[in-house]
């Protein structure tokens, strides 16, 4: 289960549902959608992606609550969601912790790559 609720991301959609993502959930996510897991970019999925995401996010909680969950109910749960950022921000809560700090290191680097000034300076033509 976890040790204390901060392990935890609840998502409210037809009821409170735990979004995980284990080892199971993002093997079969990569095996499905392709992506490289260190490259995503929660802000550059498409709606079927989402619905992917969350999918297998949410396979553990319909195993524990013996539900059988399909890709294609995804539209109607996710349509119960209190808004669309809710969805985005509890997936994105539930990465960073599946990911511990390699997650919020890969979104750091992401925002501070200034390398333009540099390579700029270089290429003045002066020479020592």
């Amino acid at each position: 289960m976890g040790n204390g609720n901060n392990d935890v991301v609840m998502i409210q959609l037809d009821r409170a549902r735990e979004l995980r993502y284990g080892h199971k959930a993002l093997k079969k996510l990569i095996a499905d959608t392709g992506v490289n897991i260190e490259e995503i970019e929660v802000s550059n999925l498409d709606l079927g992606e989402i619905e992917k995401f969350i999918f297998y996010g949410l396979l553990s909680d319909a195993k524990a609550h013996n539900e059988e969950l399909k890709l294609e109910d995804m539209e109607d749960l996710l349509d119960q969601a209190p808004s669309f950022g809710h969805i985005v921000e509890k997936m994105q809560e539930a990465f960073s912790i599946a990911f511990g700090s390699f997650g919020e290191q890969a979104v750091e680097g992401n925002q501070s790559t200034p390398a333009l000034k540099p390579a700029a300076e270089n290429g003045t033509g002066k020479k020592a």
